[in-house]
C-alpha cells in the first residue's frame, strides 16, 4: 500500500490562520495599551502637580518631604542594564559562534541545555548567589561590597542564556549556501563566521540583545538584593546603588498619596525606557535587513 501524499497548504490555510494570528496580535497590543494607561492613571495626580520636569529638578528621593527625583534611580538603572549588557554580549555571541561552528553536536547539546537551564534558574536565587558569595568577594576588593558592580554581574549572569541561545538561533538561520560559498571561495571558518554568519544572522542577534536589555531593565529581586539600595547617582562601578525597580518593590507596601503616584511614575519611566530600547532595537534590526 503506497503511503498518502502529504497535504498541500495553500492560501486556505493562510486565509484560514491569518485572523487567528491578527486576532492574537491585536490582543497583545490591547494588553499594552491597558497596562499603559492604568499606570499613566496611577501616576496622573503627581504628575499634574510639578509635571515632568519635578521628578528632574527635585533633588533626591524623599517622599516624607515630597521630593521625588528620579534621575539617580534612572542613571543607576541604565549603568546596570548597559554594563549587564557590555559583558553578556560578547560571552553570548561567542558561545553562540562555538555552538554553531566549533563544537561537536554532543558538545553543542550539552551546551544548549546548561544554557537553558541557567535561563530557568529563578532570579531570587541568582540574587542569593550573588549577595552570599559575589558580594563579599568584592568587599574584599572595595567595600562594601553591594554596588553597581554586583548588579552589573549578576545581571549579565541573568541575560546571558537569552543573548547566547537568540544568537544561536540566528546564526542557524543563516542559508548553508551561503555558508558554503564562502568555503567554496577558499574562506576559512574565522573569515566565513566574521564575513558571512555574523552580518547574515545581525537581525537576529540585535533581537536577543533587545530582549535581554529589557530583561535587565525590568529585573527587581537580583538587583534589590546585592546593589546596596542607596538612592545616588553612581560614580562609579562601587557605589551602592538603586535601581527603579527595587524602589518600587521597596516602597510600594507603604506608600500612599503622592508617594503611590510617585512609584506609578517611575514604573512610568521603566516603561518608556523600554519601549525606546524597543524602537531602537527595531531600527538597528530593519537596517542590517536593509543592508543585505
Amino acid at each position: 500500500m503506497s503511503a498518502a501524499p502529504p497535504r498541500s497548504h495553500g492560501p486556505g490555510a493562510d486565509r484560514l490562520v491569518a485572523p487567528v494570528f491578527g486576532a492574537l496580535a491585536a490582543t497583545g497590543a490591547v494588553l499594552l495599551a491597558l497596562v499603559f494607561g492604568f499606570v499613566l492613571r496611577e501616576a496622573a495626580p503627581v504628575l499634574a502637580d510639578g509635571g515632568v520636569a519635578r521628578f528632574v529638578a527635585d533633588d533626591g528621593w524623599s517622599p516624607l518631604e515630597g521630593r521625588f527625583g528620579l534621575l539617580p534611580m534612572v542613571w543607576a538603572t541604565l549603568a546596570a542594564s548597559a554594563g549587564a549588557l557590555a559583558i553578556a554580549a560578547p560571552l553570548g555571541i561567542g558561545a553562540a559562534i562555538h555552538e554553531r561552528f566549533c563544537a561537536g553536536p554532543r558538545l553543542a547539546a550539552a551546551q544548549r541545555m546548561t544554557l537553558a537551564l541557567l535561563a530557568g534558574v529563578p532570579s531570587v536565587v541568582v540574587g542569593l548567589w550573588g549577595l552570599e558569595v559575589l558580594v563579599p568577594l568584592i568587599a574584599r576588593w572595595q567595600p562594601p561590597g553591594a554596588s553597581l558592580l554586583a548588579a552589573m554581574l549578576v545581571l549579565a549572569l541573568m541575560i546571558l542564556p537569552t543573548v547566547a541561545l537568540t544568537a544561536s538561533s540566528a546564526l542557524g538561520a543563516v542559508p548553508e549556501s551561503w555558508l558554503a560559498g564562502g568555503a567554496a571561495l577558499g574562506l576559512g571558518r574565522r573569515a566565513v563566521v566574521l564575513g558571512i554568519a555574523l552580518p547574515g544572522a545581525r537581525g537576529g542577534i540585535v533581537g536577543g540583545l533587545v530582549l535581554a536589555a529589557a530583561r535587565a531593565l525590568g529585573e527587581t529581586m537580583a538587583v534589590l538584593m546585592v546593589a546596596g539600595n542607596v538612592v545616588r547617582t553612581p560614580t562609579g562601578l562601587f557605589d551602592p546603588v538603586r535601581v527603579l525597580t527595587a524602589n518600587i518593590a521597596l516602597e510600594m507596601p507603604y506608600a500612599a498619596g503622592s508617594h503611590r503616584a510617585a512609584l506609578f511614575a517611575s514604573g512610568l519611566a521603566l516603561l518608556l525606557l523600554v519601549l525606546a530600547l524597543t524602537w531602537a532595537g527595531a531600527r538597528l534590526a530593519g537596517g542590517s535587513a536593509h543592508a543585505h
